[in-house]
């Protein structure tokens, strides 16, 4: 049988950088992305509130079993956020209340499972970050196999080990180790201007032009425009 692969992560995104993505809406880190990343529209968040901010440890097992996770747990560094492909199967849960008490009390930044959780009340009652695919009562098998650390993919979203994993109500984004550089101040750039914005659409300086001359630019045909007017105008 060839080995599986069972190790640390060789670099982990800084954790200066990791606050300064989590002050970021994941919708704006997106965007600048080309709006390609996605953990999938399943991906939703449980816990009771609060930011996904971490660096990605990762596992890759074989639906419904936990081995390697339980494995994972007992290798994680504080600020990690353990991202588990499950194969998205929703069949048996593969983390609940006792596993995620004890990777919150480990210190990990929060848990990203394409798979299903349980014991869904302690969830919603803490605020430790907890992203799922879906929930179920039916628990795991621990029989692997499995391995930690690899690159995994969640709906087309690749995450390698060490890569930043920001998280908010809207779902979670993978911003790669190498692209840290260039996304960070992009997506903070877009931030400022979405804020100036929103100031202008609150004193009622907003331009809305820009509608008109795309649909100008467009070249499409309406009917029942009166006067030249689009809808928006009316």
């Amino acid at each position: 049988m060839i080995p599986l692969h069972v190790q640390q992560p060789g670099r982990r995104v800084e954790r200066d950088d990791i606050e300064r993505l989590a002050k970021l809406p994941v919708a704006n880190i997106s965007d600048v992305m080309a709006r390609l990343p996605a953990g999938g529209p399943r991906l939703r968040p449980y816990h009771a509130s609060g930011i996904l901010a971490g660096t990605a440890y990762t596992v890759r097992t074989r639906p419904g079993d936990n081995l390697m996770i339980h494995k994972a747990l007992n290798m994680a560094a504080p600020g990690d956020v353990l991202v588990i492909d499950g194969g998205g199967d929703l069949s048996n849960a593969l983390l609940g209340e006792m596993m995620l008490s004890y990777a919150e009390y480990r210190g990990l930044a929060g848990v990203v499972v394409n798979g299903s959780v349980r014991d869904v009340a302690h969830i919603r009652a803490h605020a430790f970050p907890v992203y799922a695919a879906g929930v179920t009562h039916r628990g795991p098998y621990k029989d692997g196999p499995g391995e930690v650390n690899v690159p995994v993919a969640i709906d087309g979203m690749v995450i390698n080990p060490g890569d930043a994993i920001i998280g908010d109500d809207d779902g979670v984004v993978c911003v790669p180790y190498d692209m840290v550089a260039k996304v960070l101040p992009a997506a903070e750039e877009k931030q400022r201007a979405e804020v100036a914005q929103l100031a202008r659409i609150k004193d009622g300086t907003v331009d809305r032009t820009w509608v008109e001359r795309a649909l100008a630019d467009s070249g499409l045909a309406f009917a029942g425009l009166e006067d030249g007017n689009s809808v928006a105008e009316r």
